[in-house]
């Protein structure tokens, strides 16, 4: 178990105020989605990654079973309603009840994004998935980098712009 000084500090901010401050941060949102769907990244882990680095913590070797959960929630789960949303897009834009439908789907994907948080920051806190930070470990840039299924030139600008904001961002 990680030390109950790491546990306390894990809580403040807590991922999703984290998450949320992150991502308005000017290009993390373009960036993340542009990783989500040119790369097979899921934002919430990209996210759940920063926030560990911002409290000096790395995920461990036994969190691989924690996180085949939660990417089994956002395959199961987020993935569809976020299709769903998307496919209505050009008809939502001619067509009021298929907008609301739309709008419907979006929080509920946002909802999905939220408990898909909340399942990252309790495993952070109450398992061995979490440590703190080695100097020998790798750096973010490695550790975002291992979450993407292709990284070219298109997917190393925007982890760029996700780190230099995330340095940037001071909760």
């Amino acid at each position: 178990m990680h030390s109950t000084q790491l546990c306390t500090a894990l809580r403040t901010p807590p991922l999703w105020d984290y998450a949320l401050a992150l991502y308005q941060r000017p290009g993390v949102a373009d960036a993340c989605l542009q990783l989500q769907d040119t790369a097979g990244a899921d934002v919430c882990e990209l996210l759940w990654h920063c926030w560990l680095d911002h409290h000096g913590a790395v995920a461990t070797d036994e969190a691989h079973d924690a996180l085949a959960e939660i990417r089994d929630w956002q395959t199961s789960v987020t993935q569809p309603i976020r299709h769903l949303r998307r496919q209505l897009k050009p008809r939502a834009q001619h067509e009021p009840d298929v907008a609301a439908l739309r709008q419907h789907l979006k929080e509920a994907e946002l909802l999905a994004e939220r408990e898909t948080l909340r399942r990252y920051q309790a495993i952070a806190e109450t398992s061995q998935a979490v440590r703190a930070r080695r100097a020998a470990d790798t750096d973010l840039a490695t550790r975002l980098a291992r979450c993407l299924t292709t990284c070219g030139p298109p997917q190393r600008a925007a982890l760029t712009t996700l780190l230099t904001q995330r340095a940037a961002h001071r909760p």
